[in-house]
């Protein structure tokens, strides 16, 4: 498969968080009241630490880590029960992805 080729459709967005000066506790949820980031304790493995907006989906994005991917809104409405139904994050799991923590 090459560069142009990598064509995924039908991803969940799960939530999409702002950057980390404009709210930097953006990991909190309504059932999980800790303040933290969306960052893990040691960073992302061979990335770092999130500073920018960011977006969180389901599944998995193909490509390198920091590779720039576009996202554009379905050409047809989706109406199946899995596509419409809400999705309410309770927790989001910022312990270190390395080992302990």
């Amino acid at each position: 498969m090459g560069y142009f080729h990598r064509t995924e459709i039908n991803k969940k967005i799960y939530r999409v968080g702002k950057a980390l000066k404009d709210e930097p506790n953006n990991a909190m949820t309504e059932n999980d009241l800790t303040e933290k980031s969306i960052t893990p304790m040691g960073g992302f493995s061979h990335y770092g630490e999130v500073n920018e907006d960011w977006i969180m989906l389901k599944g998995s994005i193909m490509g390198c880590k920091r590779r720039l991917i576009t996202l554009r809104k379905s050409l047809l409405p989706q109406m199946s029960r899995r596509a419409t139904e809400k999705v309410e994050l309770k927790f989001i799991d910022t312990a270190s992805k390395m080992g302990h923590g």
